[in-house]
């Protein structure tokens, strides 16, 4: 028989409840203030029921009521500078810090209703109804709600989608200025239905090796839309889900905002102290369905008497019976404040939405209130300002002496660079502080000089493999503010493993939240075809991410105009796309010498090539097969070098001279067919310059498979300099006789 002992995981698992001593112990000022915001958050969803049932909520409402102990509990003893971000159904958290904000944390029950505290009611409804004086100016609506001066990162729409972008603003809190960082902490809230996702998991896992400050806050209210909890996971006891990470969980009543409320204070005082995050579950219940203002019970998935039973144990409730058992509260003071916020509600409401002239009985939104519409592409990026004042070249220009340098070691050495000059840069990703620079070199010099040996501290960070964590926690960071943070993808098909945080998340931010906030990140990655590493290696992302909303993209095919181009990039308040291209690395190329600080700022395309018979337009390591088939064939061809590909930062103006010159077009890619940047570029000429086109729009492309690991099946799915010099003998064709 083997020899077995049980093993325990030595991380700290707790039940945490409230006994009458804790009620008479607690602050008769803290009691006041948590009845307070649950009556305010209870009518201002009321009110937000109402409104939807009058089909005046575009959209869903999923309203928090009977869920809003664990955000009051949770958040009332928070400080400004401590942050939050939540889930899509989120009003009650931001409700919570909003007024936790504004008030100061403390609320008079016999003034409840301050100027502020009513701009917060106002301002939160109008987002909510999509309107201009929104916090988010009408775009976020019900699901995404930011306030960053009150701490509110935002809600979010994706489950599970937050957990990493608040481990992100938990690193920043931790390694902020003062030397040491603050004490602050931040607060992902999620549902059951998260608990089991892998970016919430993957985040925890970060978070706990870092040891950062961040609070996993899982509001179990039993049901993801109407599947019930027991149904997607083995193990219902959520709060365990920190264990494995060396994370300690508290399992505590949600219905009971002052239980939450210690179990909170107990976790603060570990990840104020620098002892890394926390797992709370608070069992909660919302009284109505995912969205809308009838019950489950309405739709068959709960029964009248479970519903009946939780609200027996409504917050609200709850706490008025204790303060009235204390002393503390009476029934008619009790009444007068619930009445006190109803018509606060009423009257805010009554600001935003007026009778329906059209519709006797009914009513609509005031129609001034409205965004404009021409308001619906402001924000996307941002306008390319801050670039003014830094000093551009143009390397084809340049007339000084020259350095010869590695592809590879421009991109090391600028990075170095703009480290040395600007403290706010972090680099981060897998295996980027071994190796000597990487897989490839490309970070070579960098952990010596900017990292530690301690996981998470340091400018270069090592990462687990844990794509949609580092990635998020990377955006987190650049909506902080006060870090530049660098992420390098190993190559490009491992960025649909995070693609939501690349996408739905990092490239949406600025626009979704209104159009204010910068998102100042940099992704590096690098095209690998022709390296033998198969189908889930070697992509081109351009394609994809040029169809994507808020990214901002450049592919530089040479050293010099790496420089200018990376150096462009980590000054631009968006996220940034760095293609690079593993045939470029190893090549011998110059960049003009003692110089690594100049820009190429967006709008400036290159003409490496004159001529007058077709434009080619290409990017990367393509520019040079261009170069190779136009001098085999003999056709007086104007190569254009892109540099920038995105829709906001592409150079019409030089492309636009160049087809009405040549009057013939052929884009040259490497990759496949089906995920082709060229496709885009090629619908845009058509549109543009119809009118100048002699025949339509060539491309050279790869094929439509991805490439394969067989040498000869990857040299049949590219595109080199042979694809081009048949791309330029189409086009010769398709001039006729001219």
């Amino acid at each position: 028989m083997p020899k077995r002992r049980s093993l325990q995981t030595g991380t700290p698992w707790v039940e945490l409840s409230t006994t009458a001593a804790d009620w008479k112990a607690a602050d008769p000022e803290l009691l006041a203030t948590m009845l307070g915001q649950l009556h305010l958050i209870r009518a201002f969803e009321e009110t937000v029921l109402e409104l939807a049932a009058e089909s005046l909520v575009h959209g869903p409402a999923h309203s928090s009521i009977g869920q809003e102990g664990g955000a009051v509990g949770s958040i009332v003893g928070l400080r400004s500078t401590d942050a939050v971000n939540g889930s899509h159904r989120g009003h009650h958290q931001f409700l919570a810090k909003a007024i936790t904000h504004v008030s100061g944390g403390r609320l008079d029950l016999g003034n409840l209703v301050t100027p502020d505290i009513r701009t917060v009611l106002r301002r939160t409804l109008a987002e909510i109804l999509g309107l201009a004086e929104g916090y988010c100016r009408g775009r976020g609506g019900s699901m995404h709600l930011q306030w960053f001066e009150a701490g509110a990162l935002g809600t979010n729409a994706i489950v599970g989608g937050g957990a990493a972008m608040a481990a992100g603003n938990a690193w920043a809190q931790k390694h902020s200025t003062p030397a040491g960082g603050s004490s602050d902490l931040t607060i992902n809230y999620f549902g059951d239905g998260a608990s089991q996702i892998g970016s919430v998991l993957e985040s925890m896992n970060l978070a706990a090796t870092w040891k950062l400050p961040v609070a996993f806050f899982i509001e179990n209210n039993l049901y993801g839309v109407s599947t019930h909890v027991s149904e997607i996971t083995a193990d219902t006891r959520l709060s365990v889900r920190g264990q494995g990470f060396g994370i300690p969980g508290w399992r505590v009543d949600g219905m009971d905002p002052l239980a939450v409320h210690l179990a909170m204070e107990e976790a603060a005082e570990r990840m104020r102290a620098g002892e890394g995050p926390a797992v709370i579950e608070a069992e909660v219940y919302r009284f109505f369905h995912q969205n809308g203002p009838y019950p489950g019970s309405a739709f068959g998935y709960r029964t009248k008497e479970e519903e009946a039973s939780w609200r027996a144990r409504d917050p609200l409730e709850r706490v008025a019976t204790e303060m009235t058992k204390l002393g503390l509260l009476d029934e008619a003071t009790s009444l007068a404040l619930r009445e006190s916020v109803q018509a606060v509600m009423a009257e805010v409401t009554g600001e935003l939405v007026e009778a329906d002239p059209e519709n006797p009985g009914k009513r609509r939104i005031r129609p001034e209130l409205w965004p404009d519409p021409g308001f619906v592409d402001v924000g996307i990026r941002g306008d390319g300002s801050e670039l003014e004042a830094l000093r551009a070249l143009e390397p084809a220009r340049y007339i000084g002496a020259w350095t010869d340098v590695k592809f590879v070691d421009a991109v090391a050495g600028v990075m170095d660079r703009r480290m040395e000059q600007d403290p706010r840069i972090v680099v981060m990703g897998e295996d980027v502080h071994r190796l000597n620079g990487g897989t490839n070199g490309a970070t070579k010099g960098l952990a010596k000089k900017y990292g530690a040996d301690t996981p998470g501290e340091g400018r270069v960070l090592g990462t687990p493999i844990s794509e949609n964590a580092f990635t998020g926690l990377a955006g987190g960071l650049a909506l902080d503010g006060r870090f530049r943070p660098v992420v390098e993808f190993m190559y490009p098909d491992f960025m649909w493993v995070a693609a939501d945080q690349v996408f739905n998340q990092i490239g949406k931010a600025r626009h979704m939240f209104g159009g204010d906030n910068p998102v100042p990140l940099v992704l590096r990655t690098k095209v690998a075809m022709g390296s033998g590493y198969g189908s889930q290696h070697l992509m081109d992302p351009a394609g994809i991410f040029a169809t994507a909303p808020g990214w901002r993209i450049v592919a530089p095919s040479s050293a010099a105009d790496y420089v200018g181009l990376m150096n462009a990039a980590l000054a631009l308040q968006d996220p940034v796309l760095v293609i690079e291209h593993v045939d470029l690395y190893g090549a011998a190329d110059t960049i003009p010498e003692g110089d690594l600080d100049y820009i190429i700022p967006p709008g400036t395309a290159a003409i490496r090539r004159e001529g007058s018979d077709v434009t080619v337009i290409s990017y990367l390591s393509m520019v040079g097969h261009s170069l190779e088939a136009i001098e085999q064939t003999g056709i007086d061809a104007e190569l254009i070098d892109l540099r920038w590909l995105d829709r906001a930062s592409l150079d019409w103006a030089t492309i636009e001279a160049s087809v009405k010159k040549t009057n013939a077009v052929l884009i040259v890619e490497q990759g496949a067919q089906g995920t082709s940047y060229g496709g885009w570029l090629a619908d845009e000429i058509q549109r543009r310059l119809f009118d100048w086109l002699d025949q339509p729009v060539q491309r050279v492309t790869g094929s439509e498979a991805s490439p394969s690991i067989s040498r000869v099946l990857e040299r049949a799915a590219i595109a080199r300099t042979e694809e081009v010099v048949a791309g330029l003998e189409r086009v010769r064709t398709g001039m006729g006789s001219r």
